[in-house]
């Protein structure tokens, strides 16, 4: 699930993204529509969403909520007429309500078939390929006036392939005065690529945060390089505009610039949504996605869920780059 609609995530579990709202390539669009006999149980899909949540959500009690919910509906017959598309759009917005995280996700996959299902060599490929018509997600480098440096950037692909994408861009920007850094459609994507971003910014390898997963009873150490293809950006000023559609791995990158007082974060709150994702085919129909991880800052043992990102000068989405120009 891409930052916008057509950019494709990595499919490894442990590259995963902050968001992934939109996955399609790898697990969908293979031109075969389901033709096998396939039983359209909804109880079934229910007790496996269910099932999930219980298992891997990073609350142990939340999927007791689900359930309720799933069984009160059942018996007003809610989904009875519904096609399996809405059906889908009414289980993500319970799950995103019910439990209060935005990163969860069902959707109904039309298109899907388990025999078209590629490795993830693969799979690799296909998600390389479709952001690099996206350029990366860097939507484009300036020099604005003043000497100012300025990179609109709209998702964080997979460092493997996007790497020196990002080196060019912040070498085009290495002799500027400072700054800006436009996350106001940045809706997020890959984690290892967030920290690469986060790099060059710090002058040495940092510990950002930890992330632990609950169903596998382990915590990660999240930490930035100390070593970059491209130049370095330090001791200059930065400023990061953000907007209410600036979600996840985005916000991270805002949240830990602005922590560590790196960044100055201009526009409006963010929505709040910190908690890294994991995938699930559910009866080879549906796309699942639950949170399980929960991100921990190293300074404060905080996040973003819930609360969002505060900017410190807080303007409407479309007048914090003219702000963040002034300001410099």
């Amino acid at each position: 699930m891409p930052w916008r609609q057509r950019l494709i995530l990595p499919a490894k579990t442990n590259k995963y993204p902050f968001h992934m709202k939109k996955l399609l390539t790898g697990i969908v669009l293979f031109h075969s529509l389901l033709s096998y006999a396939q039983k359209d149980d909804k109880t079934i899909v229910l007790s496996e969403i269910t099932e999930k949540v219980k298992r891997y959500y990073i609350d142990k009690e939340a999927y007791k909520k689900v359930d309720s919910s799933f069984q009160s509906d059942l018996k007003k017959e809610v989904f009875n007429k519904l096609n399996k598309s809405d059906f889908a759009a009414l289980l993500a917005n319970k799950l995103r309500s019910d439990i209060k995280d935005y990163h969860f996700s069902f959707r109904y996959l039309e298109n899907y078939s388990p025999e078209k299902v590629v490795d993830e060599k693969e799979k690799e490929k296909l998600h390389d390929f479709h952001n690099s018509l996206e350029n990366f997600g860097f939507e484009s480098v300036q020099r604005l006036e003043g000497n100012i440096g300025y990179i609109n950037y709209k998702g964080f692909a997979s460092p493997k392939s996007s790497a020196n994408t990002l080196a060019a861009a912040m070498n085009f920007v290495a002799n500027t005065n400072a700054l800006i850094i436009d996350l106001r459609e940045n809706q997020g994507g890959d984690n290892d690529m967030l920290l690469l971003f986060c790099s060059y910014f710090f002058d040495k390898k940092t510990d950002l945060y930890t992330t632990y997963f609950r169903h596998e009873d382990k915590t990660v150490v999240n930490s930035t390089q100390s070593g970059v293809l491209g130049a370095k950006y330090l001791h200059k000023k930065i400023y990061i505009l953000t907007s209410k559609s600036t979600f996840s791995a985005a916000e991270a990158l805002a949240y830990f610039l602005q922590q560590h007082k790196l960044a100055e974060v201009i526009g409006e709150k963010t929505p709040g949504a910190a908690n890294p994702v994991d995938h699930f085919v559910i009866q080879n129909q549906y796309l699942l996605l639950v949170p399980t991880g929960k991100v921990s800052s190293l300074i404060n043992q905080k996040n973003w869920e819930h609360v969002g990102i505060s900017p410190d000068r807080e303007v409407k989405a479309k007048d914090a780059l003219k702000a963040a120009h002034i300001t410099i």
